[in-house]
């Protein structure tokens, strides 16, 4: 009778856990102890993949004993502790213990791509236990094996990113382990716009024999995609890479890591058109030069018939374009339907008669959405794949019908992309929470037959490739978003250890937080297709505390943490800190410093500032320690392991260049001036003017806000300042020194109100240099309105007031639907969702007064310092409607007042979409008529669902211009 070390049944429970321990276990498996390492057993029948995973592990734990176990492929048996794996069905030693019922399989036999590890006693004469894992294909037993290399500590990144494993003397495995089937079939990336990483790399540094992204370059890739229990590849295509049949061992490989190949949306049946379809065959035109084209695709199925892949069906342009031959819709439905029955055809005779078995998808990218929508006929076997905007937005996903259909559907998304209106290829930032929260929303609604990431040169978005493969491979905990961020601590720990964990997940939790708010690449201000020069950022520096201040502030703390990280890490994880954060927080740093500090160049050469050549100075160093620290990256990360991997200036875009030449020259004769909040730039006569009246924003005892000043420099010359004003007003300094030294020319200087103190609604503070004076008149708002020592709603404050939606004053589910928090996403960390994604049925919207009393909704409660007509300003994220019954709808009422029903649906590429997904926002203004001061109540009404509530904003008239108005 079978014995389980850990459990008197011999029945497995499905996605219990195996541990490690360096110490004696009575119940253990001793895969290492005391300079012996147990033999691991194959069978030489069972696939090749099974091999390469034993071999994998041998080397695995090499690299945390010293020591190398022996693999034995035909041999007897025996000793007395050994691990046993293989397939079933292909295993002749797994096969025997199941027929001796030494070893029960009933929980994975029969599914696709699931495992057990178990301990066995006296699984045969002279073997005391035996570790043995087990598959139920050959992937599975692949996966299993991996699984055991990651719980003894070896990273499914110790290669990609250099993230070594802990040494250990021994180890000891316990417990047990099953696995349950994938969430998602196939699981994959897509490699993609290559030519300035991963491509040249290949070529020049890790396979130059090829001088190309070859074999020797997929046989690590394939390794990486099984350690994190993927399936799939769309190899990558651009015109700086040959095809991948190209080099016939790609497909030996492919085959032997039982990897499945795919193909992109713009490569039907397996063919790499921008290397493949070349001038002397004419134009890509299936109403024209239908006999080639057909013979073209004819040649690769027969070749790839033995395969394991999936074909793409369809047909666009020979790159990412439209169908050639048809100007309309109309025109390209019947043309559509025609090509796909050929390819079907194609795939009958050569692979499979029953085609319906033969796997198949259909990505409806760009245009072919539209001829989609239009009602082109699809056999029902055909997996549909979603596609996002290519800023991580999915278009649509299934409505109920689509749902029915026995192709199941799935998801291409990008973490990396080039096009319209602007590139983000350089750094890896795509906000986790927002990854998590369109795929939850696919898998919700049923999108889980296969799931490919644009992942580009995988470096240096890493964290995107574990992130999303790990939820397309067990989707349910990732049902929560708050387990987004525990997610990234788990992962960082298991390479950096948990004393590093929780700082490192911080920084790079705020990293993914900046980047949501604006790119890296977008901070130019720049756009492509046509490609546009950089302008200066919409950040106000002169409102709202100094908007830009703020990020650079933030992400100046971002960069001295890792800063101060870096030579603390140990020896082993230098290499791997350096490219998974100090790398890229550090480049986002400069990036934003490079823009940030030439807007403040800009602007204060406006206000005599002497400072503002420092700026521009500043801007040009910080482009120049971009380049240095990418020089770092190529030649001496990891020995020069990873030339020519890293490139910042993809397609030499103008955001990537040296910083804008500009004069700062300024007009000194006024030899100091100051600027309070509030105040942009007068001509220069004016701001050297003694008697130049100012004045900061109105100090209210609500918000309790504190404004600034900044004294200045114009002149090269030293000076002394100091300050006037009356004793309940509170100065962070109240005198000080100004010198032409760099970073001595300016000094901010808070100003607050003591409430307890002040007994006036106005003064004047007064600042004295040189023999001069400036004056600032502080107005304040000193008396509460009744009511307000308690009020917990939100209160006007300079004409507007400014509300983060997950902030609610309450909520009301209704039906079923329900506004629900989400933990991990929104430009202030948190936003509402619009829930469930399935079975709303949308309200009468055509009446007078549309009938949204059965609706969910949400209040925030509000008070008005003055009776005005203020807009209501409502940002919510730019998702798309989940599927084509839906829109992007919500409704608003104040005081239960008339409903005003708002619509943030975009279509195609519009340029509304193009500041939308730069931005992150999608922004609508109402009037909401006329409100009296005091206490109010704005509802929002659920319409839609997947509409995500952000930000809100209700202006009274003080709303300035700015990008992110706190």
């Amino acid at each position: 009778m079978l014995t389980l070390c850990c459990s008197a049944s011999a029945q497995l429970k499905e996605d219990a856990k195996i541990t490690v321990s360096e110490k004696f276990s009575s119940g253990g498996f001793p895969l290492v102890n005391r300079q012996n390492a147990a033999q691991i057993y194959i069978d030489n029948a069972d696939a090749a993949v099974v091999s390469i995973a034993a071999n994998a592990l041998k080397n695995d734990v090499q690299l945390v004993t010293g020591l190398s176990p022996k693999i034995d492929i035909a041999g007897k048996v025996n000793g007395p502790f050994c691990i046993l794996m293989g397939t079933i069905g292909r295993s002749r030693t797994i096969d025997q213990l199941i027929l001796r019922k030494k070893l029960d399989v009933s929980t994975i036999e029969g599914k696709w791509e699931t495992f057990s590890i178990s301990i066995i006693e006296n699984p045969e004469p002279g073997i005391r236990k035996a570790l043995v894992i087990v598959g139920s294909d050959p992937r599975g037993t692949a996966f299993g094996i991996f699984e055991l290399s990651k719980v003894i500590g070896v990273s499914p990144w110790y290669w990609w990113a250099d993230a070594h494993p802990v040494s250990k003397k021994n180890i000891w495995i316990n417990g047990l382990m099953v696995s349950s089937p994938p969430s998602v079939k196939y699981r994959g990336i897509f490699l993609n716009d290559e030519d300035w990483g991963l491509q040249p790399w290949a070529a020049k540094t890790f396979e130059p024999e090829t001088g190309d992204i070859g074999p020797k370059t997929y046989s690590r890739i394939f390794e990486l995609l099984l350690r994190l229990k993927a399936n799939l590849i769309w190899p990558a295509m651009h015109p700086s890479t040959k095809a991948f049949y190209h080099y016939p061992d790609n497909e030996k490989v492919a085959a032997d890591y039982g990897i499945v190949v795919g193909s992109s949306h713009a490569e039907p049946m397996l063919r790499n058109n921008v290397s493949e379809w070349t001038q002397n065959m004419g134009s890509f035109n299936y109403l024209t030069n239908k006999k080639e084209v057909y013979n073209y695709w004819e040649s690769r199925v027969k070749k790839t018939k033995n395969n394991d892949a999936v074909y793409t069906l369809g047909m666009r342009g020979v790159h990412d374009s439209g169908m050639e031959g048809v100007k309309s819709v109309k025109e390209a439905i019947p043309l559509l339907e025609g090509i796909i029955q050929d390819q079907r055809h194609l795939l009958q005779k050569y692979i499979n008669p029953n085609v319906k078995a033969v796997p198949q998808v259909f990505t409806v990218y760009k245009e072919v959405l539209d001829i989609y929508d239009g009602g082109i006929k699809l056999p029902e076997d055909i997996t549909l794949v979603w596609p996002d905007d290519n800023y991580g937005y999915i278009q649509r996903l299934n409505n109920e019908k689509e749902n029915e259909r026995s192709g199941g559907s799935g998801v291409y998304y990008h973490a990396s992309y080039w096009g319209r209106p602007h590139d983000y290829l350089w750094l890896g930032t795509a906000h986790p929470g927002l990854i998590r929260e369109e795929m939850m929303k696919a898998y919700q609604t049923k999108s889980d037959r296969l799931w490919v990431l644009n992942i580009g040169d995988i470096k240096p978005a890493e964290y995107h490739m574990q992130l999303f493969l790990d939820m397309a491979y067990k989707a349910e905990p990732f049902m929560e978003s708050s387990y987004t961020k525990e997610h990234l601590s788990r992962w960082l720990s298991s390479i950096f250890g948990m004393e590093n964990a929780h700082p490192i997940t911080n920084v790079l939790w705020q990293y993914y937080q900046l980047a949501f708010e604006r790119k890296p690449e977008f901070m130019g201000w720049s756009q492509v297709e046509p490609i546009t020069k950089t302008n200066f950022s919409n950040y106000n520096h002169f409102y709202y505390g100094d908007e830009a201040q703020k990020r650079l502030d933030q992400y100046e703390e971002l960069a001295a943490a890792v800063k101060k990280m870096r030579p603390t890490m140990k020896a082993r994880d230098t290499d791997a800190f350096y490219q998974l954060v100090y790398y890229p927080v550090t480049g986002a740093a400069l990036m934003n410093k490079k823009f940030l500090y030439s807007d403040k160049a800009m602007w204060y050469a406006k206000q005599n500032r002497a400072s503002a050549a420092d700026y521009a100075f500043l801007a040009k160093q910080a482009y120049d320690d971009i380049v240095e620290e990418t020089n770092f990256y190529n030649t001496k990360l990891s020995a020069g392991k990873w030339e020519h991997m890293m490139s910042m200036a993809p397609r030499d875009l103008p955001v990537y260049q040296a910083p804008n030449v500009f004069s700062t020259a300024i007009d000194s004769s006024g030899t100091w001036g100051i600027s309070p909040e509030g105040f942009v730039h007068k001509d220069s006569a004016l701001i050297a003017s003694p008697n130049k009246d100012f004045v900061l924003p109105t100090f209210n005892r609500v918000s309790n806000r504190s404004y600034f000043i900044d004294i200045f420099l114009s002149a090269a010359k030293r000076l002394h300042w100091k300050s006037k004003t009356v004793p309940w007003v509170k100065l962070s300094q109240t005198s000080g020194t100004l010198s032409p030294i760099s970073g001595k020319k300016d000094q901010r200087i808070w100003v607050s109100i003591d409430w307890d103190k002040v007994n006036s609604t106005n003064t004047v503070l007064s600042f004295i240099a040189n023999g001069k004076k400036r004056d600032v008149t502080l107005n304040v708002n000193r008396e509460l309105n009744a009511g307000l020592e308690t009020y917990k709603g939100f209160v006007e404050d300079n004409k507007y007031i400014t509300i983060s939606a997950s902030k609610f004053s309450r909520k009301m589910d209704k039906g079923g639907q329900y506004w629900d928090l989400i933990s991990d996403l929104g430009h202030n960390g948190e936003s509402l969702i619009a829930s469930p994604f399935r079975g709303i049925k949308i309200p009468d919207l055509k009446s007078k007064l549309p009938a949204l009393h059965n609706n969910a909704f949400v209040e925030y409660d509000f008070y008005t310092l003055t009776a005005s007509f203020p807009d209501l300003v409502i940002s919510t994220l730019p998702t798309h409607p989940v599927n084509n019954n839906y829109r992007m709808r919500y409704a608003v009422s104040v005081d239960n007042g008339p409903v005003k029903i708002v619509d943030f649906k975009t279509q195609g590429r519009s340029e509304e979409w193009k500041q939308n997904v730069l931005t992150n926002t999608a922004i609508r203004k109402i009037n909401i008529g006329e409100l009296n001061s005091g206490k109010h109540t704005l509802r929002i009404y659920m319409i839609d669902p997947g509409v995500i509530l952000d930000r809100i904003w209700i202006d009274f008239g003080g709303l300035k211009k700015g990008y992110r108005m706190y």
